[in-house]
Protein backbone atom coordinates (compact mmCIF):
# COMPACT_ATOMS: atom_id res chain seq x y z
CA UNK A 1 0.00 0.00 0.00
CA UNK A 2 2.78 2.40 0.93
CA UNK A 3 4.64 1.66 -2.33
CA UNK A 4 1.50 2.31 -4.41
CA UNK A 5 0.96 5.62 -2.63
CA UNK A 6 4.54 6.69 -3.30
CA UNK A 7 4.25 5.78 -6.99
CA UNK A 8 1.06 7.82 -7.31
CA UNK A 9 2.68 10.79 -5.58
CA UNK A 10 5.71 10.60 -7.90
CA UNK A 11 3.46 10.39 -10.96
CA UNK A 12 1.46 13.43 -9.83
CA UNK A 13 4.64 15.43 -9.23
CA UNK A 14 6.02 14.46 -12.64
CA UNK A 15 2.76 15.39 -14.38
CA UNK A 16 2.89 18.87 -12.90
CA UNK A 17 6.48 19.61 -13.90
CA UNK A 18 7.75 20.66 -17.31
CA UNK A 19 10.59 18.69 -18.91
CA UNK A 20 12.55 21.84 -19.76
CA UNK A 21 12.54 25.63 -19.41
CA UNK A 22 13.56 25.88 -23.08
CA UNK A 23 10.47 26.62 -25.16
CA UNK A 24 11.72 24.73 -28.21
CA UNK A 25 12.42 21.59 -26.14
CA UNK A 26 8.76 21.23 -25.17
CA UNK A 27 6.21 19.02 -26.87
CA UNK A 28 3.08 20.86 -28.05
CA UNK A 29 0.82 18.96 -25.62
CA UNK A 30 3.20 19.79 -22.78
CA UNK A 31 3.21 23.44 -23.88
CA UNK A 32 -0.60 23.52 -23.94
CA UNK A 33 -0.74 22.38 -20.31
CA UNK A 34 1.83 24.93 -19.17
CA UNK A 35 0.92 28.16 -21.01
CA UNK A 36 -0.79 30.21 -19.73
CA UNK A 37 -2.26 28.04 -16.97
CA UNK A 38 0.98 27.47 -15.07
CA UNK A 39 3.48 29.76 -16.81
CA UNK A 40 2.61 33.21 -18.17
CA UNK A 41 6.11 34.61 -18.64
CA UNK A 42 8.62 34.11 -21.45
CA UNK A 43 12.21 35.32 -21.66
CA UNK A 44 13.25 36.38 -25.16
CA UNK A 45 17.00 36.87 -25.53
CA UNK A 46 18.49 39.10 -28.23
CA UNK A 47 22.03 40.07 -29.23
CA UNK A 48 24.31 40.40 -32.22
CA UNK A 49 27.72 39.32 -33.54
CA UNK A 50 30.54 41.87 -33.32
CA UNK A 51 34.11 42.36 -32.06
CA UNK A 52 34.52 42.47 -28.27
CA UNK A 53 38.13 43.10 -27.31
CA UNK A 54 39.53 39.79 -26.01
CA UNK A 55 36.21 37.97 -25.57
CA UNK A 56 34.09 36.15 -28.15
CA UNK A 57 32.39 37.94 -31.03
CA UNK A 58 29.13 36.46 -29.80
CA UNK A 59 29.39 37.94 -26.29
CA UNK A 60 26.15 39.85 -26.83
CA UNK A 61 24.50 36.46 -27.39
CA UNK A 62 26.34 34.48 -24.72
CA UNK A 63 25.44 36.91 -21.93
CA UNK A 64 21.62 37.05 -22.25
CA UNK A 65 21.37 33.31 -22.99
CA UNK A 66 23.29 32.47 -19.80
CA UNK A 67 21.27 35.03 -17.86
CA UNK A 68 17.96 33.54 -19.01
CA UNK A 69 19.05 30.05 -18.02
CA UNK A 70 20.18 31.30 -14.61
CA UNK A 71 16.95 33.11 -13.72
CA UNK A 72 14.14 31.30 -15.59
CA UNK A 73 13.12 29.02 -12.72
CA UNK A 74 13.21 31.87 -10.19
CA UNK A 75 10.95 33.94 -12.46
CA UNK A 76 8.70 30.97 -13.36
CA UNK A 77 9.41 31.60 -17.04
CA UNK A 78 10.08 29.69 -20.20
CA UNK A 79 12.96 30.66 -22.49
CA UNK A 80 12.19 31.44 -26.13
CA UNK A 81 14.67 30.54 -28.89
CA UNK A 82 17.42 33.14 -29.08
CA UNK A 83 17.59 35.88 -31.75
CA UNK A 84 21.34 35.98 -32.56
CA UNK A 85 21.71 38.70 -35.20
CA UNK A 86 21.04 42.37 -34.60
CA UNK A 87 21.92 45.94 -35.54
CA UNK A 88 25.68 45.92 -35.01
CA UNK A 89 26.66 49.40 -36.21
CA UNK A 90 30.17 50.87 -36.16
CA UNK A 91 31.94 47.60 -35.26
CA UNK A 92 30.55 45.74 -38.27
CA UNK A 93 33.78 46.11 -40.34
CA UNK A 94 35.87 44.16 -37.80
CA UNK A 95 36.43 40.48 -38.68
CA UNK A 96 33.35 38.37 -38.07
CA UNK A 97 30.93 41.28 -37.62
CA UNK A 98 27.38 40.87 -38.94
CA UNK A 99 24.62 43.47 -38.96
CA UNK A 100 20.94 43.37 -39.86
CA UNK A 101 19.40 46.59 -41.21
CA UNK A 102 16.59 48.10 -39.16
CA UNK A 103 14.08 47.66 -41.97
CA UNK A 104 14.59 43.90 -41.71
CA UNK A 105 15.28 43.59 -37.98
CA UNK A 106 12.31 45.56 -36.67
CA UNK A 107 9.49 43.64 -38.41
CA UNK A 108 11.20 40.33 -37.67
CA UNK A 109 11.37 41.08 -33.94
CA UNK A 110 7.78 42.25 -34.01
CA UNK A 111 6.70 38.99 -35.64
CA UNK A 112 8.56 36.99 -32.99
CA UNK A 113 6.95 38.93 -30.14
CA UNK A 114 3.53 38.78 -31.79
CA UNK A 115 3.95 35.02 -32.02
CA UNK A 116 4.81 34.74 -28.34
CA UNK A 117 1.70 36.76 -27.47
CA UNK A 118 -0.49 34.59 -29.72
CA UNK A 119 0.73 31.40 -28.06
CA UNK A 120 -0.63 32.62 -24.72
CA UNK A 121 2.20 34.37 -22.88
CA UNK A 122 1.06 37.36 -20.86
CA UNK A 123 4.49 38.70 -19.91
CA UNK A 124 7.16 39.02 -22.61
CA UNK A 125 10.54 39.86 -21.09
CA UNK A 126 13.31 40.83 -23.52
CA UNK A 127 16.82 40.24 -22.17
CA UNK A 128 18.91 42.28 -24.58
CA UNK A 129 22.67 41.85 -24.94
CA UNK A 130 23.47 44.57 -27.49
CA UNK A 131 23.34 48.36 -27.28
CA UNK A 132 23.40 51.14 -29.85
CA UNK A 133 20.33 51.70 -32.00
CA UNK A 134 19.03 48.23 -31.19
CA UNK A 135 17.85 49.30 -27.74
CA UNK A 136 15.49 51.94 -29.11
CA UNK A 137 14.11 49.55 -31.72
CA UNK A 138 13.41 46.87 -29.11
CA UNK A 139 11.64 49.36 -26.86
CA UNK A 140 9.48 50.58 -29.76
CA UNK A 141 8.60 47.06 -30.90
CA UNK A 142 7.77 45.97 -27.35
CA UNK A 143 5.31 48.83 -26.99
CA UNK A 144 3.84 48.24 -30.44
CA UNK A 145 3.11 44.62 -29.47
CA UNK A 146 1.98 45.26 -25.89
CA UNK A 147 -0.69 47.87 -26.49
CA UNK A 148 -2.83 46.25 -29.22
CA UNK A 149 -2.29 42.72 -27.92
CA UNK A 150 -3.03 43.57 -24.31
CA UNK A 151 0.12 41.85 -23.06
CA UNK A 152 2.89 43.09 -20.79
CA UNK A 153 6.43 43.70 -22.04
CA UNK A 154 9.71 44.56 -20.35
CA UNK A 155 13.02 45.22 -22.11
CA UNK A 156 16.16 44.90 -19.99
CA UNK A 157 19.57 46.17 -21.15
CA UNK A 158 21.51 44.37 -18.45
CA UNK A 159 24.84 46.26 -18.61
CA UNK A 160 23.10 49.60 -18.00
CA UNK A 161 20.68 48.31 -15.38
CA UNK A 162 23.55 46.63 -13.51
CA UNK A 163 25.80 49.71 -13.61
CA UNK A 164 25.71 49.96 -9.84
CA UNK A 165 26.83 46.33 -9.55
CA UNK A 166 29.74 47.10 -11.88
CA UNK A 167 30.86 49.96 -9.64
CA UNK A 168 30.38 47.88 -6.49
CA UNK A 169 32.41 44.91 -7.75
CA UNK A 170 35.12 46.73 -9.73
CA UNK A 171 35.16 50.14 -8.05
CA UNK A 172 34.65 51.92 -11.38
CA UNK A 173 32.45 52.11 -14.45
CA UNK A 174 32.61 49.55 -17.26
CA UNK A 175 32.39 49.52 -21.02
CA UNK A 176 31.67 47.56 -24.15
CA UNK A 177 34.00 44.54 -23.73
CA UNK A 178 35.30 46.30 -20.62
CA UNK A 179 35.83 44.91 -17.14
CA UNK A 180 32.11 44.22 -16.63
CA UNK A 181 31.24 42.44 -19.86
CA UNK A 182 34.55 40.56 -19.90
CA UNK A 183 33.92 39.33 -16.35
CA UNK A 184 30.39 38.22 -17.17
CA UNK A 185 31.66 36.17 -20.11
CA UNK A 186 34.53 34.79 -18.02
CA UNK A 187 31.99 33.52 -15.48
CA UNK A 188 30.09 31.77 -18.28
CA UNK A 189 33.16 30.18 -19.87
CA UNK A 190 36.77 31.25 -19.12
CA UNK A 191 37.87 29.75 -22.45
CA UNK A 192 36.05 32.57 -24.25
CA UNK A 193 38.41 35.13 -22.69
CA UNK A 194 41.76 35.44 -24.52
CA UNK A 195 43.70 37.38 -21.91
CA UNK A 196 46.98 36.70 -23.75
CA UNK A 197 45.74 39.02 -26.50
CA UNK A 198 44.87 41.89 -24.17
CA UNK A 199 46.44 45.33 -24.49
CA UNK A 200 45.28 48.69 -23.17
CA UNK A 201 45.61 49.92 -26.76
CA UNK A 202 42.52 47.89 -27.59
CA UNK A 203 40.42 50.41 -25.61
CA UNK A 204 39.10 53.89 -26.44
CA UNK A 205 36.80 56.05 -24.29
CA UNK A 206 33.43 56.70 -25.89
CA UNK A 207 33.15 60.37 -26.96
CA UNK A 208 30.77 62.85 -25.43
CA UNK A 209 27.68 62.90 -27.69
CA UNK A 210 28.31 65.32 -30.54
CA UNK A 211 32.07 65.57 -29.97
CA UNK A 212 33.26 63.15 -32.65
CA UNK A 213 32.35 59.91 -34.38
CA UNK A 214 34.25 57.32 -36.37
CA UNK A 215 33.21 54.36 -38.51
CA UNK A 216 34.65 51.85 -37.85
CA UNK A 217 35.10 52.80 -34.21
CA UNK A 218 38.88 52.87 -33.57
CA UNK A 219 38.80 50.22 -30.82
CA UNK A 220 36.76 47.13 -29.95
CA UNK A 221 36.77 48.00 -26.23
CA UNK A 222 34.67 51.10 -25.63
CA UNK A 223 35.06 52.66 -22.18
CA UNK A 224 32.10 54.52 -20.69
CA UNK A 225 34.45 56.84 -18.77
CA UNK A 226 38.00 57.81 -19.58
CA UNK A 227 40.48 55.91 -17.42
CA UNK A 228 37.86 53.42 -16.17
CA UNK A 229 36.68 50.00 -17.30
CA UNK A 230 39.90 48.39 -18.57
CA UNK A 231 39.65 44.58 -18.24
CA UNK A 232 42.91 44.10 -16.39
CA UNK A 233 42.72 41.53 -13.57
CA UNK A 234 40.68 38.67 -15.07
CA UNK A 235 39.98 37.40 -11.54
CA UNK A 236 37.70 34.36 -11.64
CA UNK A 237 36.18 34.83 -8.19
CA UNK A 238 35.40 38.45 -9.01
CA UNK A 239 33.86 37.38 -12.33
CA UNK A 240 31.69 34.76 -10.64
CA UNK A 241 30.53 37.27 -8.03
CA UNK A 242 29.64 39.77 -10.73
CA UNK A 243 27.70 37.14 -12.67
CA UNK A 244 25.66 36.16 -9.61
CA UNK A 245 24.92 39.72 -8.53
CA UNK A 246 23.88 40.89 -12.00
CA UNK A 247 21.57 37.91 -12.45
CA UNK A 248 20.02 38.45 -9.03
CA UNK A 249 19.33 42.12 -9.78
CA UNK A 250 17.74 41.39 -13.15
CA UNK A 251 15.61 38.58 -11.69
CA UNK A 252 14.44 40.89 -8.90
CA UNK A 253 13.41 43.53 -11.46
CA UNK A 254 11.41 41.01 -13.47
CA UNK A 255 9.63 39.57 -10.43
CA UNK A 256 8.85 43.01 -9.00
CA UNK A 257 7.49 44.24 -12.34
CA UNK A 258 5.27 41.17 -12.76
CA UNK A 259 4.05 41.50 -9.15
CA UNK A 260 3.03 45.09 -9.82
CA UNK A 261 1.27 44.11 -13.05
CA UNK A 262 -0.64 41.52 -11.02
CA UNK A 263 -1.56 44.08 -8.34
CA UNK A 264 -2.95 46.32 -11.07
CA UNK A 265 -4.96 43.45 -12.57
CA UNK A 266 -2.92 43.53 -15.78
CA UNK A 267 -1.83 39.89 -15.84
Amino acid sequence: MKRAFLLLAMAAATAGAQSSRQLDDLNWMEFRKLVPGQIKTVLLTTGTVEAHGVINNGADNSAPIAMARAIAADCNALIAPHVPYGMTGSLTPYPGGITIPEEAYKPYLRAVMEGLAKTGFRNIIVLNGHGGGQTAVLQAVAQDVALPRGVNTLVVNWWTYAGDITKAVFGEDGGHAGNNETAYIQAINPKLVHRELYSRELATPLPVPGAWSAVPFPSTIMLYKEGEGYPKDFDQKQADEYFRRVNAKVAALIKDTIRKWQMAGLE
